[in-house]
């Protein structure tokens, strides 16, 4: 969608700098590639705030990757014959902002964003060039849809889950829309009227633009202070009689 008035207002007053920063989007819904995807359409919203401040933005639908169950980066070194995470990985490693959108089933994220938090996971081993965890100094967002209650349910488990492998959470990290309860529009379905369900919820607008914003502001701070300092959260220290071969050492 075309930002509102007032988003595009609040996007082209904003004077900082965020040409440098990097984000990368995944969708979690579980319609294969070229069907519509309502998640998608609220994620053009962060998309475009981005866009209008100059970020560079990746963006990939997981329905078209084959993410092999399992907490290793490869899973194919596991016992699995394929697994597209490694295909995928790259973009978290270079992005500044990492959002996960996913849409609401049963009142909970899809399996396909518990898929993506699990490859996260695989990485909780790994340490930056200062010896902390690797996703020190990036940002975590998440996007939800659907038509029953559930956005703040699947944005706690998203955002927990993300900040405990090592992501910056920054305030009103989440944003999302869902319709009446049962059936009915969901985001961004064409109305009798003729007008798009949830583009004029100001509610969803601006908790949208505020987690855009968030998520730069907080992207910002961190890159220019060069992410945390290295004092008492330093997983290297600690790693004297580690097993070798452990992803995940917390498991031992």
């Amino acid at each position: 969608m075309a930002l509102s008035n007032k988003q595009t207002e609040i996007s082209e007053n904003c004077a900082i700098d965020f040409s440098d920063l990097k984000a990368v989007m995944f969708n979690a819904t579980l319609k294969p590639a070229g069907e519509k995807s309502h998640t998608d359409t609220l994620m053009d919203v962060v998309a475009e705030i981005f866009a209008m401040q100059d970020v560079a933005v990746k963006r990939h639908r997981l329905s078209e990757y084959r993410l092999a169950p399992g907490v290793y980066p490869d899973m194919t070194e596991h016992g699995w014959d394929r697994d597209d995470w490694p295909k995928l990985s790259p973009d978290v490693f270079e992005a500044d902002i990492v959002i996960l959108g996913t849409p609401i089933w049963l009142g909970e994220k899809s399996s396909i964003a518990q898929a993506f938090i699990e490859k996260l996971y695989a990485h909780s081993g790994e340490t930056n060039e200062k010896g902390q965890y690797a996703f020190y100094g990036k940002v975590g967002g998440c996007v939800a849809t659907g038509n029953e209650d559930g956005i703040k349910h699947v944005g706690m488990g998203v955002l927990y889950s993300m900040q405990h492998v090592g992501f910056t959470i920054p305030p009103q990290a989440d944003c999302g829309w869902i319709g009446p309860a049962g059936p009915g529009p969901s985001y961004g379905d064409e109305q009798d009227d003729g007008s798009r369900a949830g583009f004029e919820n100001e509610f969803t607008q601006r908790n949208t633009t505020f987690m855009a914003f968030n998520l730069l502001h907080a992207a910002r701070m961190l890159k220019d202070a060069g992410g945390y300092p290295a004092a008492g959260n330093v997983r290297t220290e600690w790693d004297r009689g580690v097993k070798p071969g452990w992803p995940n050492p917390e498991h031992r």
